[in-house]
């Protein structure tokens, strides 16, 4: 990885408690060449003050001029409150020069408290760094970190912005326009804004990260680079793991990735980073190419100005070659949920959720958890002819809890049949399945059915049989569609954390043995699974190796996300690739909220029809959802 190193003397510039306006704070500093030298122009936060009937500290735009862009000196305020729309504070600069003009943009702040409606994007133009010519309101809505790129493109003039950073998840993205006088266009704004998704840049990997745009970008000969900021955990307050990171947009369509960072530049390591006046923050603002070297600008703990170096060939080179420029996800269903709780079914009025699928005689049948009000679960069955849209929905579960250890043994508990997974083996499908009373620890059950009578609805099921042993918890099993050197193989997930393998000479579970873990794959320390891992549905064989999907849940915020592996066709205990970053992520509300656990996607099913694959997963633990992708798309990934 390339090696960015920390300017020896940082910080470059700190608070001066000789001028009020600045003695609190400076940091985030926009740096630009003017001439033989450099120009900063930095955030400088007060000494507390009267203001406006409020006790705060008022945070104002300073300059600075540097020969060597190292030592800065010469501070002056140059942009401080004038209308209502920045009443309460101009924050964080970004500075180009254009046609002759500088385009000074801020965070310009209307209201105290700060809310995202008083947060928002401002203007300010000048025709020499000493004085300011007009002043505008550029958003209507919350937005920050906004710079102009220095040239037109295609007779453009092109700007990039972080939209919702008080509304997370934010967006970076790209605005263009014919005219300078469009950037402070409320019409212009309010219909980009329409179609904002249409100008987001893909930089997000996870759902629990913040990206908000950094430096002004800078032309290189591979495409703009773009410095910006990357918070892990964003939404875990003690956790948060403030980054910078890069990427390389195309020269000539600037929303398109050509290359990235696969890892943070930097993150808060020295002691003038993780102590300040906010504590643990790097936050870049501004960048300068020097020949074949790169000069970073950024804030550190939001009180100082601090300068990181690094080869800029060497940057853009590890960028381009780095094989994954946007985080691959599977296309979610635009009519999701496909299926929802049914109220004049009490047996599934509460929930619906957790189905297998199979594909079979042209049709998808969808079996899936279904929970009463007096926590239940059987399993329903839903057919589509199009893997989309089910239409056929059977008024009576298709299985229930027929034997003791299935059976409720305390009123109110949950109880009963679990996260079903259907395998065809000739001529016979074989559902495992987590038997559960509600007292004794939860086991997987087999049980199974003739192809026959399962298309013909006659729900002839043989007599269940627990396969793992007892007083162990054990769920999440899944039987592999074919044997493997002669075995049949079983995943599950025994102790609650690592996908356990078995290989068994027969499926006959006579109660004389049970599954032991002969092998395991287990969750990843720092990871988005590394807490516990879990099996999704049975595999699909490929050209490439057994395709499977797993859910995986994070020890930092207890999410369940969704991978997938490819594994050894010889040797499924062996991993060809595993997704560094999920597939599938709780993004809408009715995955994230609303259901009896927030925040849960979870699949047990995975059909292939016509090189698609459908993922078949619960949401929230309450509604079903469908997810898909290319299977070649899948496979190229994993190479």
């Amino acid at each position: 990885m390339i090696e960015v190193n920390r300017f020896p003397e940082n910080p470059i510039l700190v608070a001066n408690p000789k001028n009020s306006w600045e003695a609190a704070a400076v940091f985030n500093g926009s740096v630009i060449k003017v001439n033989q030298g450099y120009r900063m122009l930095y955030r400088a936060i007060s000494a507390p003050q009267e203001y406006w009937g409020q006790k705060l500290s008022l945070s104002t735009i300073g300059s600075a001029r540097s020969a060597n862009g190292t030592d800065f000196g010469q501070r002056k305020q140059l942009i401080k409150p004038e209308f209502d729309w920045e009443k309460y504070g101009c924050e964080d600069p970004r500075v180009t020069r254009v046609d002759n003009q500088y385009f000074i943009f801020y965070t310009a702040i209307s209201e105290y408290p700060p809310g995202p409606s008083s947060i928002k994007i401002g203007l300010a133009i000048s025709p020499d760094l000493e004085t300011i010519q007009e002043k505008h309101l550029v958003t209507p809505f919350n937005a920050k970190a906004m710079a102009l790129f220095p040239k037109k493109i295609g007779e453009k003039y092109f700007a990039i912005l972080t939209v919702n950073t008080d509304l997370p998840p934010a967006k970076i993205a790209v605005a263009a326009f014919e005219r300078k006088e469009d950037l402070w266009s409320d019409r212009y704004w309010q219909e980009w804004y329409r179609n904002l998704d249409q100008h987001q840049i893909p930089l997000q990997r996870l759902n629990s990260e913040q990206v908000e745009a950094g430096a002004v970008p800078l032309e290189t000969d591979s495409g703009w680079l773009l410095i910006y900021a990357h918070i892990q955990n964003y939404y875990q307050e003690l956790k948060k793991i403030f980054g910078i990171e890069a990427v390389l947009l195309d020269r000539n369509d600037p929303k398109k990735i050509v290359g990235r960072t696969r890892r943070p530049l930097l993150v808060p390591e020295k002691n003038y980073e993780t102590k300040g006046m906010v504590n643990q923050v790097i936050f870049p603002s501004g960048a300068i190419a020097e020949k074949d070297w790169l000069r970073i600008y950024y804030g550190a703990a939001d009180d100082k100005c601090a300068l990181a170096e690094c080869n800029l060939n060497e940057l853009v080179k590890e960028m381009v070659d780095y094989k994954f420029k946007v985080a691959f996800k599977l296309e979610k269903y635009r009519q999701n949920p496909i299926i929802t709780p049914d109220p004049e079914r009490s047996w599934q009025e509460k929930a619906v959720f957790n189905p297998t699928a199979v594909y079979e005689q042209g049709k998808v049948y969808l079996i899936y958890r279904a929970m009463s009000e007096d926590n239940i679960s059987t399993l329903g069955c839903a057919i589509s002819e199009d893997g989309f849209n089910f239409d056929e929905r059977l008024e009576e579960p298709i299985y229930v809890p027929r034997l003791k250890f299935e059976q409720k043994r305390k009123k109110g508990i949950f109880s009963g049949c679990e996260d079903p997974r259907l395998t065809k083996i000739k001529k016979r499908f074989y559902l495992l399945y987590t038997a559960y009373d509600g007292i004794s620890p939860p086991r997987v059950a087999l049980s199974s059915i003739s192809a026959e009578d399962f298309v013909n609805q006659r729900w002839l099921w043989s007599a269940p049989i627990l396969i793992s042993p007892p007083g162990i918890d054990d769920k999440n099993a899944c039987l592999f569609p074919e044997k493997i050197n002669g075995k049949y193989v079983i995943f599950h997930r025994v102790g609650g954390e690592e996908i356990a393998i078995d290989y068994v000479d027969s499926l006959k579970f006579n109660g004389d043995y049970y599954l032991e873990k002969k092998a395991a794959i287990s969750p990843r320390k720092n990871g988005w699974d590394s807490s516990k891992i879990g099996i999704a549905g049975p595999p699909i064989k490929t050209k490439s190796g057994w395709l499977i999907f797993y859910h995986g849940v994070s020890s930092i915020d207890q999410e369940y996300r969704v991978g997938y592996m490819i594994l050894a066709l010889k040797d499924p205990a062996k991993i060809l690739f595993r997704t560094e970053y999920p597939v599938l992520e709780a993004t809408e509300s009715f995955e994230r909220q609303g259901g009896m656990f927030d925040n849960v996607v979870f699949p047990c099913g995975t059909i292939l029809i016509n090189n698609r694959v459908f993922v078949y997963y619960g949401g929230a633990d309450e509604v079903i959802c469908i997810a898909s992708a290319d299977l070649d798309q899948l496979l190229f990934c994993a190479k």
